[in-house]
């Protein structure tokens, strides 16, 4: 029996997220046929290599040609452009979608473009690696993660239930949010703490009197956890600050207060106020464990994945 949810899918981009998609969605036998496009020759060339897609093109248009799912795994600032090109040649009833880690820039982006008659269904899966590229996915990327849905006014609710039992079909847990509350979520949740870790790892780089040998050798674990999630892509997370602004900025203000409170604790000597503080963060790392969104093991569990 088929277990297929879409008869062809095709993957504009074909780094982490796009390349762990195809092997899930092949471990679960969710679709007839792969097809794929990578603005970059070197990169179609290495996902034919691995035989990542059933076919890899070399234009987009020729890739959603056919197909009735399309999946935008470009850099959100790239999304509009992407769409404008593959817009005349999409399908009626075809189902648009995304990766992106932005929500509300992406439909201002992408929704004029989509033509009459195609679906569109933003999403966002919140998984990664500091890894990138088409070598880099795996098929159990998705498993026990969330994937966000982010309809918009109008949205077929069959596109919206089909896509969500593609992204259940690969392992993920699937939940629905509205653009602006998606975009301020994941300011906290990641789009601030990336921006912190960016600027821990520079102050690293920055401070001479640490030479860079001893930043190496001496790397504790917090230091560590900084640099992993410091090195992932620079023009992701580039185009992520500059399209998702206002809630950045919201969220680093309030991280601002914070940091000034927990400043004057410690030059006060206040104990009291730093062990309270300490505490009550405790709990939600706790709370992170029990939802079964990570592992307390050594390394957080992370040993050995890619």
């Amino acid at each position: 029996m088929s277990t297929h949810v879409y008869n062809r899918i095709a993957l504009i981009g074909l780094g982490l997220i796009a390349s762990s998609m195809a092997h899930a969605i092949r471990r679960g036998n969710l679709a007839q046929e792969i097809t794929g496009y990578a603005r970059s020759e070197a990169t179609r060339e290495t996902a034919r290599q691995i035989s990542l897609c059933d076919r890899v093109c070399d234009t987009a248009a020729d890739a959603v040609k056919g197909a009735d799912l399309v999946v935008l795994c470009v850099p959100v600032g790239a999304m509009g452009p992407v769409m404008e090109e593959i817009a005349p040649v999409l399908q009626p009833g075809a189902t648009v979608s995304d990766v992106g880690s932005v929500k509300r820039h992406v439909i201002e982006a992408v929704q004029p473009h989509i033509p009459e008659g195609v679906h569109f269904v933003p999403a966002h899966p919140l998984a990664g690696t500091e890894h990138s590229g088409p070598e880099a996915g795996f098929a159990e990327l998705y498993d026990n993660r969330w994937c966000l849905l982010v309809p918009v006014e109008g949205s077929d609710p069959d596109a919206v239930d089909r896509l969500r039992r593609l992204w259940e079909g690969m392992g993920a847990n699937v939940d629905e949010m509205d653009a602006d509350h998606h975009d301020l979520v994941l300011a906290v949740t990641s789009h601030a703490p990336h921006l912190i870790a960016y600027t821990m790892v520079g102050v690293a780089d920055d401070l001479r009197r640490v030479t860079d040998s001893e930043v190496i050798k001496y790397s504790a674990a917090g230091f560590r956890d900084f640099t992993r999630i410091a090195a992932s892509d620079p023009t992701m997370w580039r185009d992520v600050f500059l399209t998702n602004k206002d809630a950045t900025l919201e969220i680093l203000g309030r991280f601002t207060e914070e940091l000034f409170a927990l400043q004057r604790a410690i030059r006060t000597g206040d104990g009291d106020h730093l062990f309270d503080y300490f505490t009550r963060t405790r709990a939600i790392r706790r709370g992170i464990i029990e939802a079964g969104q990570d592992t307390a093991a050594p390394d957080f569990g992370r040993g050995g994945k890619p």
